[in-house]
């Protein structure tokens, strides 16, 4: 005796070739991340950086303008990825990571030329 249904071809136990709909229901993610968003979210994070670089006068003051720039671009982006749109807190998270890099080389790059540490 066979357990299937007319018309419908077996599956084999483990639900690796499955016949027929699910047995239970699918969650679906109302809101799922997409391109547009993350890309929005970079380049909102890449002004922010830039306007708060624009602040330092020299090498500096400029790094800590991007670390205080940058914290609070983080905030913001755990406050997105938590209760707003995950994809823009991703964009935000990346370009702001990006951003301390860069500035973390320019500070490595002027320490490495004038044997002195610029941050203080």
């Amino acid at each position: 005796m066979t357990n299937h249904q007319p018309g419908r071809v077996p599956y084999a136990a483990s639900g690796l070739f499955p016949a027929g709909p699910p047995r239970r229901p699918t969650w679906r993610e109302p809101h799922p991340v997409t391109g547009a968003a993350v890309a929005s979210g970079g380049a909102l994070a890449a002004a922010w950086l830039v306007l708060f670089g624009l602040l330092g006068h020299d090498v500096g003051s400029y790094a800590w303008w991007t670390v205080i720039a940058g914290a609070l671009a983080w905030l913001a982006a755990f406050a997105l990825v938590r209760y707003g749109d995950r994809g823009a807190g991703t964009g935000v998270a990346i370009v702001t990571a990006g951003g301390w890099s860069i500035a973390f080389a320019i500070v490595v790059v002027r320490w490495a030329v004038s044997a002195d540490w610029p941050m203080w």
